[in-house]
């Protein structure tokens, strides 16, 4: 491997500009693509294929064709002025107007006034009308969109408080461009103070934009043909960025390194590449390991944004192998030290802070270990109280016209008003029309005097009479524990009617897709981690040739994971400090997020680990002792992976700022993970724990040594073998002594 990487480098380095050129050319292509391609549009495939509120959507779908369960929705809510009622003639001719107005536009499937549907509060303070259109929110244009905010202004203008909720006039998330730019301003001024040099510190920010820029055109060339959303491009730009700049800075980074022990541009560049740029795969394997591993759950969302991150991560890989070594060519003393640039004694490294610190818990390994094991683990006592949700409208801002609404609706109608439950009856097992009309007539009575449920909805049936749709209101708001139960319990009741009646129902709504979802995940957590663990370790313990160190890897992923999972739990769920990071109401985690949290944290996790203990293997294996080993991967890695895990979690906290909801709430849990993971777990905990093991961390069994390949990531190969000048092709086989 090492040999292999170490010819690229130089290849690159030798032929920058054609190296230069071809990665301007995808670029180009890509680009062009994305600005040729089609709007990117819903696939239509199911968001989660196999749980009950999927199946009864997609029957809907199915038995009330000409209607799109997807389309768009305005549910437009009414509130009289103090000391007045919505019933008021002024009142009920301006909301009369409106729904009129509405009714008659295009692309509107129908508009119910509150007054015929009966959706005026008790006390008459507050109504509200639905307005449903036959395209999806994606599909409506500026036009339409202004026609009904006209009516709606109109009806303001009467006196009446107005607010609109549902999917048509809500406003998109932006796509994140502020918070990248924060990411990589901090990026910067992280490099300057690194490296101590402009170039040094601009080369991995240009190659990482480069890495991102070509893979968010790619996504959004091809995002028409797969059904890439605007979430999928964001979280791929997060990851790309990130390690973009990380996988840079190792190999400009090692390459000074080279400078500094005296080897020429060309020779240093593809030392570089072959050491620092093996541990740059591996890391890379890890993460696209770990992303790819979402393919498991069972989310085809999920799957997507996975993938494409991992498209990401490769790209990134691709870049630091190939164009940081060619732009090293075009200036290869820039990168340079100033002291080193006028001529002076480059400065070696002897003796420094990452050695210091080495030393510092080496000496007192029991109580530093203790110390990690025990922070991370108080941290982590929040993640047991995890509940999984989607939160809605009651997330976002008060100064929102959802949250205005949606809080309008729960004091005029009752907390379960914004969460109804959609109750789908298939009839055909009953025997003809006026027996499905009676089986649905008693599945709707029986339902009702659940306990919980406040009201149900008269029944609609479909042109062949044989299947039929209604609602029920429960008492409690959308994300309460007594909302789940009553799902349960509506749908335990199922097995009686269907035997009663012939006739069964499944139950659905935004509601009870997202407990089923959170459930799913739930399930699908243990199997999704069982198989990024395993492949994890399997590639650690070929990279490190050892048993105990991949162990240690995954017990520092666990801390890692667990305790930023509780610190979001404290914030986004218990809503301490929730303020400062603009969020407005506490409830559950977005289902999606610890699963996806989970798989991008152990991947970041494995990069560190890469990093840090790959520079301890090569040490060992040249020579050193165990405890010198240690010393001297903090000696040679600790400051660049400090720098690295500080620009990680400068741009993922530049996510923080997010308007959507599950990408602020991923922002803050990975800068957390990576703040955790790279300070306490791998520059405390892993010299804590190879202190105790000793040379038993380097230990494997002889016939396990035999069967695994030998991939030569220390650059065993390349110490061996002799120096190659700038103008000579570099040897075909290294010569071992």
């Amino acid at each position: 491997m090492a040999t292999l990487l170490y010819r690229l480098g130089r290849t690159a380095f030798r032929r920058r500009w054609l190296v230069v050129l071809l990665w301007a050319v995808i670029l180009g292509g890509a680009g062009a693509g994305a600005v040729t391609a089609p709007a990117s549009s819903d696939d239509g495939t199911s968001f989660m294929p196999g749980i009950e509120a999927q199946k009864a959507f997609d029957l809907i779908g199915e038995r009330f064709p000409g209607t799109d369960a997807n389309g768009a929705d305005a549910r437009i809510v009414f509130v009289a002025p103090d000391g007045e009622k919505v019933t008021a003639s002024g009142n009920r001719a301006a909301i009369d107007a409106l729904v009129t107005e509405a009714a008659d536009e295009p692309k509107v499937l129908n508009a119910v006034s509150p007054f015929k549907a009966g959706a005026v509060s008790e006390d008459g303070s507050t109504a509200y009308a639905t307005v449903n259109f036959k395209v999806k929110a994606d599909d409506l244009t500026d036009a339409d969109k202004a026609a009904l905010e006209k009516a709606i202004g109109e009806a303001r203008a009467s006196g009446l408080t107005v607010e609109v909720g549902g999917t048509a006039l809500a406003e998109q998330p932006a796509a994140g461009g502020s918070a990248e730019a924060i990411g990589i301003g901090l990026a910067a001024v992280i490099l300057l103070i690194t490296f101590g040099s402009l170039a040094a510190a601009g080369l991995p920010l240009l190659t990482a934009v480069i890495g991102v820029g070509t893979s968010m055109a790619a996504i959004m060339a091809l995002g028409s043909v797969f059904g890439l959303s605007l979430t999928t491009g964001t979280l791929a730009s997060m990851l790309g960025l990130a390690v973009g700049i990380d996988y840079a800075l190792f190999v400009v980074s090692r390459y000074r390194e080279e400078r500094a022990n005296g080897h020429a541009p060309g020779e240093a560049a593809g030392l570089a590449v072959g050491t620092a740029g093996s541990a740059v795969v591996f890391a890379g394997l890890t993460v696209v390991i770990a992303l790819a591993g979402l393919t498991v759950v069972g989310v085809p969302m999920l799957t997507k944004m996975g993938l494409c991150a991992a498209g990401a991560v490769v790209v990134a890989v691709l870049v630091a192998l190939t164009l940081v070594p060619a732009l090293l060519g075009m200036w290869p003393d820039a990168v340079l030290s100033r002291r080193t640039r006028k001529g002076g004694p480059a400065r070696r490294a002897t003796d420094n802070g990452g050695s210091r610190w080495a030393r510092f818990v080496m000496r007192r390994p029991v109580a530093v270990l203790v110390a990690c094991v025990a922070g991370l683990g108080v941290l982590a006592l929040p993640a047991a109280s995890l509940e999984m949700g989607m939160p809605g409208a009651e997330s976002k801002p008060v100064s929102s016209t959802e949250r205005r609404a949606y809080d309008a609706l729960a004091d005029g109608f009752g907390a379960g008003f914004n969460g109804p439950l959609t109750i789908v009856v298939d009839a055909r097992g009953a025997a003809g029309t006026k027996a499905a009309t009676a089986a649905v007539r008693e599945i709707a009575k029986e339902i009702g005097a659940t306990d919980g449920v406040v009201s149900v909805s008269s029944a609609r049936f479909n042109r062949a009479g044989d299947t039929a749709l209604f609602s029920v209101v429960p008492a409690t708001g959308p994300n309460d524990e007594h909302t789940k139960d009553l799902v349960r319990a509506i749908r335990s009741e199922r097995a009686a009617l269907e035997r009663t009646t012939g006739a069964t129902f499944e139950v659905t709504g935004s509601t009870a897709m997202n407990i089923d979802i959170a459930e799913a995940l739930q399930a699908a957590l243990v199997p999704y981690l069982a198989v990024i663990v395993v492949l994890a370790l399997l590639l650690l313990l070929v990279v490190f040739r050892s048993v105990l160190v991949p162990v240690k890897a995954a017990f520092g992923f666990l801390l890692s994971v667990l305790a930023a999972l509780g610190s979001v739990v404290a914030v986004f769920q218990w809503g301490w400090g929730a303020g400062l990071l603009g969020v407005e109401q506490a409830g559950p985690i977005m289902s999606l997020m610890p699963i996806f949290l989970v798989g991008i944290v152990f991947g970041l996790a494995m990069d560190y680990e890469v990093f840090l203990v790959a520079r301890m293997r090569e040490a060992y294996v040249h020579g050193d002792r165990a405890p010198d080993a240690v010393v001297s991967g903090f000696r040679h890695s600790a400051r660049v992976v400090v720098a690295a895990a500080v620009i990680m979690i400068a741009v993922f906290s530049g996510f923080v700022g997010s308007g959507e909801s599950m990408v602020k709430t991923i922002g803050f849990g990975l800068a957390v993970a990576v703040l955790f993971d790279a300070f306490v777990v791998r520059l405390a905990l892993v010299p804590a724990v190879l202190a105790l093991l000793g040379d038993r961390a380097w230990w494997l069994p002889g016939w396990l040594d035999r069967l695994l390949p030998h991939v030569d990531v220390e650059g065993t190969g390349l110490a061996t073998a002799p120096p190659v000048a700038d103008g000579e092709a570099a040897p075909q086989e290294p010569v071992r002594i």
